[in-house]
């Protein structure tokens, strides 16, 4: 009986470019599927994302220019 644990990502890239991040956490025995749950987190345009999988940092690489940031964090203001 091996178990392990695998874990498995979903981003989301909202209309104000934030991200919806899904977290799956699966637990397999004998590489079957026994239990998955799900965790989510949400990040705006200039969080820092440096410490989440590089499958995170990729997408706010790529969506999060400065302008998005600037426009982001202009609207916040106000």
């Amino acid at each position: 009986m091996a178990l392990r644990e695998t874990f498995a990502y979903r981003v989301e890239v909202k209309e104000n470019k934030c991200l919806n991040v899904r977290k799956a956490d699966i637990v397999l025995k004998d590489d079957v599927e026994i239990a998955r749950s799900y965790h989510r987190t949400t990040f705006a345009p200039g969080d820092d994302v440096s410490t989440q999988p590089q499958e995170v940092q990729d997408v706010a690489e790529l969506v999060w220019t400065e302008q998005v940031v600037a426009d982001y964090q202009a609207k916040s203001e106000s």
